[in-house]
């Protein structure tokens, strides 16, 4: 058949192509029986109607793929083939499962070799994506096994295949659509020769499967965040500064953000009201508004129905200073994330701790993950947490010159890009020249993301104007996430090579 006389379209299959359905099958299957009955065929319309589907040329049907509805449960273990198809070939769907099963995928000989069951797999697939199923099982014959048998075992033989020293051609195609190996199943088709009985257990995962869930558990597949560019400006009191928290707050929150972002240490005006003589003074003095701001955001957190990352304050605990960001989530939660690792300046000016523990969030719209500046220049953290999860990886900065803020910058890019996770970067602008080494600052805020084709060509979602105080809006979509991780043109944390390295924490 030329390809360029094809005029191809998918279909489902209805019962007057049952004459085609039999010629296909036939010429497919000599050895192993030919055909189903007519009434094996009226079965599948009749139960599962969307999961017969067909190809045909102008009105020649050439390619057909065959599947039930199953339990995932009950047929992602060990079964035969007698359990799907009886002895008197009766096929019947489970109209409660929540597994496709293919059976059968025949293409005609005339139009072999032109991808049309890779075009079947692809429609199955998305059948699989529309009702919501978690996988697509198939019990796989290994047809080439006979002429490997005396010199190696099923197990041996699938390796080989997958390593492409072996070519079988329904286990190489198979592999090739993403399915993965689950297991051997023995006995499957005692009669199929080819195979010596053997099969392998497939199965391709739906990566936006959603258990059934109420309307109010389900998680959001758009999270809307907002970053605030905050200017640093002298305060005559607590009270003033925190005016201006809420004003962003309020703000923020009529955009319907889910999640919104201050800088590190946003409250660094409030050092300004006491003696710059010690910083370490200094630094205690604003440690000792720290609770207040804690529960303050997390009032407004919950008034104004927004997640709020607090940027980043001072903490007095057990006599020693430590730089820390709490996230308030709006049902009134409170989690702490504490600096790491601490700048030269902060350990010598300030004498600060850095903390211990690297956390991801559970939150409403997605596991997340605060790193404060410094912190982002270290890859191994933000990789503790992609392993458990993290979507999104906030990081409050404060910087002061233009390469300064680079370090952070081109750094939390290099994050999201290894980690297949958006970063969301906020720092402050303007000067402090009340406050001893806070007198100056440098950002430009903002959204960061992996770099595949799903996303934007530079890898930036959205940024602020240098230096200026503003807001930041981007809407970050998850299932981009969930496709880069199984389907990216390169895949990052698929590819790590852990028979050679890890990364764990100590403690």
């Amino acid at each position: 058949m030329s390809i360029e006389k094809a005029r191809l379209a998918i279909c489902n299959l209805t019962l007057q192509q049952y004459p085609q359905i039999k010629s296909l099958m036939d010429e497919a299957y000599p050895n192993l029986g030919g055909a189903w009955p007519k009434h094996t065929i009226e079965r599948l319309i009749k139960d599962f109607p969307e999961g017969q589907i067909g190809i045909v040329d102008e009105d020649k049907l050439v390619g057909i793929a065959l599947s039930v509805q199953v339990d995932y449960s009950r047929f992602s273990n060990p079964h035969t083939y007698e359990d799907i198809v009886d002895s008197n070939d009766n096929v019947q769907s489970d109209p409660d499962g929540d597994a496709l099963y293919g059976l059968d995928v025949v293409i005609a000989t005339s139009h072999r070799g032109m991808r049309l069951g890779r075009r079947l797999y692809d429609a199955r697939k998305e059948l699989c994506r529309q009702y919501n199923f978690k996988a697509i099982l198939a019990g796989g014959r290994i047809p080439n096994y006979h002429n490997h048998m005396d010199e190696m075992s099923p197990a041996e033989y699938i390796l080989s295949v997958g390593k492409k020293e072996i070519y079988d051609p329904i286990l190489s195609f198979q592999l090739s659509n993403d399915f993965q190996v689950k297991r051997l199943l023995r006995k499957y088709l005692p009669e199929d020769q080819q195979s010596v009985g053997f099969a392998t257990l497939l199965e391709w995962n739906n990566i936006f499967y959603e258990p059934e869930e109420t309307v109010l558990q389900t998680r959001k597949s758009i999270v809307r965040v907002g970053a605030v560019q905050w200017q640093m400006r002298t305060v005559e009191s607590v009270d003033e500064l925190l005016k201006q928290v809420e004003y962003f707050v309020d703000t923020v929150s009529d955009y319907q953000s889910d999640f919104i972002v201050f800088p590190e240490f946003f409250n660094a005006p409030l050092m300004g009201l006491t003696d710059q003589t010690s910083q370490t003074e200094a630094i205690r003095f604003l440690a000792g508004y720290t609770e207040f701001f804690r529960d303050e955001m997390s009032r407004l957190a919950i008034e104004y129905n927004a997640n709020i990352i607090t940027g980043s304050m001072p903490l007095s605990e057990d006599g020693n200073i430590y730089n820390v960001t709490y996230l308030c989530h709006r049902s009134g939660k409170v989690d702490m994330q504490r600096k790491i690792h601490i700048t030269p300046h902060e350990r010598l000016d300030w004498v600060i701790q850095g903390g211990d523990k690297v956390s991801v969030f559970d939150t409403d719209a997605g596991k997340v993950g605060i790193l404060i500046c410094y912190d982002v220049e270290f890859p191994e953290l933000p990789r503790i947490m992609a392993e458990q999860g993290m979507d999104i990886l906030f990081v409050p900065f404060w910087t002061d010159t233009k390469n300064s803020y680079l370090r952070v910058r081109h750094c939390a890019q290099a994050r999201a890009i290894e980690n297949e996770c958006y970063v969301v970067i906020a720092g402050s602008v303007g000067n402090l020249p009340k406050v001893e080494s806070l007198d100056v600052q440098y950002s430009q805020s903002a959204v960061l993301s992996p770099s595949d084709f799903p996303f934007p060509h530079d890898a930036i979602l959205n940024e602020a104007t240098p230096n200026t105080e503003m807001l930041l809006f981007s809407d970050l979509d998850m299932d981009k996430l969930k496709i880069l991780h199984n389907e990216g043109s390169v895949r990052n944390l698929k590819d790590r090579r852990k028979d050679l390295y890890h990364i764990k924490l100590n403690k």
